[in-house]
């Protein structure tokens, strides 16, 4: 059974791809107005930014999505079961604090958002919009 998603960050959206055939068709115009146009080579450079750009997209789909559920709340690659967490409100933040998703710290341009688990350990969940976030999530915790 599929559960509804209470929160979603996807990590990134797919528009910088675009950024390729952009970049190889102003060089191709620019060229054009200096003499005859390479168009292969301009071609070729726009597949490869692109390319590029898909596998930067894909990775960052990967390690920031964040998919909170009723069941599970999903912070890059690492799943977390709702029912683990134990608090989300006033809980404090102690030194070297695990950050949820398998990365050294959380991510850039995300707030960290401390979670104490059921067995007393604190990790950091993270979040764009960190109010939000905490509000749907404070409200199927049961705070002990």
């Amino acid at each position: 059974m599929t559960q509804p998603v209470l929160y979603f960050e996807p990590g990134s959206t797919w528009w910088p791809v675009l950024w390729g055939p952009v970049f190889g068709a102003a060089g191709a115009g620019v060229e054009s107005l200096t003499g005859p146009v390479h168009w292969f080579a301009w071609w070729l450079v726009g597949y490869a930014f692109a390319g590029m750009a898909a596998v930067w997209v894909a990775a960052r789909r990967r390690v920031r999505r964040v998919v909170l559920t009723p069941v599970t709340l999903q912070q890059g690659r690492e799943v977390l079961e709702i029912r683990r967490i134990a608090r989300v409100a006033d809980v404090g933040v102690p030194v070297g604090a695990r950050p949820l998703g398998g990365g050294w710290a959380v991510p850039r341009k995300t707030t960290e958002i401390p979670l104490e688990l059921d067995d007393g350990t604190v990790v950091l969940a993270w979040a764009s919009a960190p109010e939000e976030f905490a509000e749907r999530l404070g409200g199927f915790v049961h705070e002990v």
